[in-house]
């Protein structure tokens, strides 16, 4: 139903999307997730043409939205939007919000307005509501009404940008219920959402944004239970990630475990578990592994901290093969090493090196 072509979204200081594609079928529902900052709303807005693409085609059921001289208008009413923010009339009732839109550009008569508008405020459980000003409402009611009005529009397609984002917590249930029962009418919905248990539950599948384009795209059981990409693990998984590259011959391991120690501070790392990973740190890396290395050889170091479950894990990758630096430790180094690990693994891929310890 939608087709998206190398859309790129060019501002003057920054590039949010910098190739998207992807192939959506009618009826599916798809959670939009990714960190804060990576085009999610602006892939959205370029989708109805709030936003103008800087290259790159979207088509709606094969019809071109991005083509000069396209009749954007006629497309875009096959699509809704749900805004963060509502974005209600406030001069007029609810009813009247619902209503204004379908006699101005469907051209419905004010009695077929009003009757389906009524029935749509049934629908959302606010038909009590329906005479009332929108700032007598709370947010979540007045996102509910927001999604009303959207629907009185008959659209095939629903987009809704992080339509809780803007919501009390104790009003986004009342408004993710509504959009649930909305998954299961045959509606082609994109939803940007942070609510990861919703987009489980909710989602045909998952796009996860980063670095400009959809980075990974799957179903919600590979992307939350099995995440085929780093970033994406690191993301669902909510770590707290630190990385430093390191070249032989220009090692500053003051300076690296100072910033390390930053990091510590910021994210409040328990003690024991900062003592166990810089005892691994100093031992693997400045007594065992970094004088197998030639000058210029780089390795990543990534420390990936988990406060869900306060652990951490330390992994680290090399382009060059190297011996197992366990092997290097003296007896009390090894010994000390496995008190402080629950888990050590290291695989040679492709001449490369990696080792991935989980940290007590």
């Amino acid at each position: 139903m939608i087709s998206i072509r190398h859309l790129k979204k060019v501002y003057p200081n920054v590039t949010p999307l910098l190739d998207v594609n992807a192939e959506i079928g009618r009826g599916e529902v798809i959670s939009i997730i990714g960190p804060s900052g990576t085009g999610k709303s602006t892939f959205l807005r370029c989708l109805n043409r709030l936003e103008k693409p800087t290259e790159g085609e979207i088509l709606i059921d094969g019809q071109s939205i991005t083509a000069p001289g396209a009749n954007v208008p006629k497309i875009r009413r096959k699509m809704g939007m749900v805004f963060q923010n509502f974005n209600l009339f406030d001069h007029l009732t609810i009813v009247e919000n619902i209503m204004i839109a379908q006699v101005d550009l469907l051209h419905r008569s004010r009695k077929e307005a009003y009757d389906k508008s009524m029935q749509l405020l049934h629908r959302v459980g606010l038909a009590d509501k329906a005479l009332n000003l929108p700032r007598e409402l709370s947010g979540g009611q007045k996102q509910r009404a927001a999604i009303a009005r959207t629907l009185a529009m008959d659209p095939e397609i629903v987009l809704f940008d992080e339509p809780t984002s803007a919501l009390d917590p104790t009003m986004v249930g009342e408004v993710l219920s509504v959009i649930r029962s909305l998954s299961k009418q045959g509606l082609t919905m994109l939803i940007v959402t942070h609510e990861m248990k919703f987009a489980r539950d909710i989602s045909s599948r998952i796009f996860y944004m980063d670095e400009g384009v959809i980075y990974e795209d799957g179903a919600p059981e590979q992307i939350f239970g099995n995440p085929m990409r780093e970033r994406t693990r690191q993301f669902i998984r909510r770590l707290k990630v630190f990385e430093e590259k390191i070249v032989q011959g220009n090692v500053d391991f003051v300076g690296l475990m100072n910033r390390f120690f930053v990091f510590v501070e910021k994210n409040q790392i328990d003690r024991t578990l900062v003592r166990n990973i810089n005892f691994v740190i100093e031992e693997l890396l400045s007594q065992a592994l970094m004088p197998q290395l030639s000058p210029g050889a780089e390795l990543e170091l990534t420390v990936e901290y988990s406060s869900e479950n306060q652990r951490a894990e330390i992994l680290i990758k090399s382009k060059v093969a190297f011996e197992n630096p366990l092997d290097r430790c003296d007896k009390i180094s090894k010994k000390l090493i496995e008190l402080a690990t629950e888990s050590y693994d290291i695989r040679n891929l492709d001449g490369k090196t990696q080792i991935r310890i989980l940290v007590k």
